[in-house]
């Protein structure tokens, strides 16, 4: 699968596709790097050969750049009348900043890899 993650979220998310290459999934990380522009031509040439993608970021699941990204990607399979699957793992509905205890509500390797196998399964 395609795992898409910039900034603070890559080690986590390296660190969920190192535990689960053990386990048999194989995950292609992507390193956004930029936001603005980002290189939609890496995320679809990934999502040509995984069919499945997961955003993992900081912000909040609603108006996220993970929303953004999904949005993209979906508009593209749509238009190419190809079924696949979509994900996103985001901050629970609270702004990163206010989480307490400070980083509770933000994604980890732990959460990362879970929502990976979930996504394995489709």
């Amino acid at each position: 699968m395609t795992l898409l993650a910039y900034g603070a979220m890559m080690m986590p998310s390296l660190e969920a596709a190192d535990r689960l290459a053990k386990e048999g999934v194989e995950v292609e990380v992507i390193d956004l790097r930029t936001l603005l522009p980002y290189d939609k031509e890496a995320i679809f040439r990934s999502l040509d050969k995984t069919s499945r993608v997961l955003v993992v970021h900081e912000d909040v699941k609603t108006l996220g750049i993970g929303a953004e990204l999904s949005a993209v990607i979906m508009e593209r399979e749509v238009r190419r009348a190809r079924r696949a699957g979509d994900a996103r793992h985001v901050s629970r509905h609270a702004l990163p900043l206010l989480a307490h205890p400070r980083g509770a509500n933000l994604p980890n390797a732990d959460k990362i890899a879970d929502a990976i196998r979930k996504l394995a399964e489709y």
